[in-house]
């Protein structure tokens, strides 16, 4: 993420123990680590929301898929049609039938 090596962060110390002075830093420094610990939490609270909303969406789409897949197969209207050839077969041979 961000490419800070030892000297980086031993400048940064330097410049803040001169700027804030031994009596403050400590408080500082407990203060920028809760602040740090703070935004971690809220940046994994926010991720996981992220990745549950994604998952429940990709399951609505997945049940709305399955549900238009059912209503096209349409099995009532499969047995109906299936019902009206046999009927169909029925007359022809009644028709055909001498006796």
């Amino acid at each position: 993420m961000f490419d800070i090596g030892i000297s980086e962060l031993a400048l940064v110390g330097v410049v803040a123990l001169i700027v804030l002075g031994p009596e403050r830093l400590p408080k500082a420094a407990r203060m920028a680590g809760a602040l740090l610990r703070r935004l971690r939490g809220s940046w994994t609270s926010l991720r996981h929301e992220l990745e549950r909303e994604v998952a429940a969406d990709e399951l609505k789409r997945s049940l709305r898929d399955v549900s238009q897949s059912i209503q096209e197969a349409n099995p009532a209207r499969a047995v109906q049609e299936t019902a009206d050839e046999v009927a169909t077969i029925a007359r022809d041979v009644s028709k055909n039938d001498p006796t």
